[in-house]
């Protein structure tokens, strides 16, 4: 029993390095990966708090990035502040819709949305933005615009948001895809707050999940980081790859999703 106990653990944690690896390497995907390892692999019964317990968990490993990223000069702060504060109010507003919808068609319609993700990804790969763009009066409302809409998925799914925000920081400022990353970052982490708070008030969070996820994260980070350095010539086709990912595990989601309905 000890060992089968232990050996859970560590399958808790090795999920939270993969998701930390993820925000480190591309700047998304740490919900992505998170829901779906919490619900089809560490066997997570409750969506809802395999939801809320992945929001917790992004948001703190989104600091991790977002520290790296600050020392490195690649956060575009008032633009962040912008997006990051009308997505808050989108993220409140989601994730109360999100927890009246039946869990498992939540997870069915989350994938159909990783699907749309990952064309985006394709998409946008070669999109190298513009040096020195920013966030001014021509652009803010659209700016704002993308933080809501942005922040109204995030909540209701329970996600980061990571790969909305960086095609929706792209879109609306025209940023490279390495300030859109860094930026992101701040987004990301007052989105998952915002969602896990809602979802606390109703407890759906696992404590225990929680802490390894982050714990795990924290590391997993550090080295996506890293690789992603190394990499960073081929960074066109991590995306491509991680977007293979995405579509497989969504497929499989629509798959189990289809079964139980």
């Amino acid at each position: 029993m000890l060992t089968l106990f232990s050996a859970h653990l560590l399958l808790e944690l090795m999920s939270g390095v993969l998701v930390g690896f993820t925000l480190g390497l591309i700047g998304g995907g740490g919900s992505i990966l998170a829901v779906p390892l919490m619900v089809y692999l560490v066997g997570v019964k409750n969506p809802h708090v395999a939801i809320g317990t992945s929001a917790l968990a992004v948001a703190i490993n989104a600091l991790v990035g977002l520290a790296q990223h600050a020392r490195n000069h690649t956060v575009k702060w008032r633009c962040a502040g912008i997006f990051a504060s009308c997505g808050v109010a989108g993220a409140f507003i989601g994730a109360a819709i999100g927890k009246t919808v039946d869990g498992k068609k939540l997870l069915l319609f989350f994938a159909l949305l990783m699907i749309g993700v990952g064309i985006l990804m394709l998409r946008g790969r070669h999109n190298v933005g513009c040096q020195g763009a920013s966030c001014n009066r021509h652009n803010a409302p659209k700016v704002m615009g993308y933080g809501l809409g942005t922040g109204l998925l995030s909540g209701f799914f329970g996600i980061g948001g990571g790969f909305l925000i960086v095609p929706g920081l792209i879109a609306s400022t025209g940023m490279p895809i390495l300030n859109a990353v860094g930026t992101s970052l701040v987004a990301v982490s007052a989105f998952g707050f915002s969602t896990a708070l809602s979802y606390m008030l109703s407890g759906y969070i696992d404590w225990q999940l929680a802490a390894l996820f982050i714990l795990g994260g924290a590391l997993g980070s550090l080295f996506g980081t890293r690789t992603a350095r190394r990499m960073s010539g081929s960074s066109n086709h991590l995306t491509t790859v991680f977007a293979c990912i995405i579509f497989i595990v969504a497929i499989y989601m629509i798959w189990q999703g289809v079964q139980k309905l």
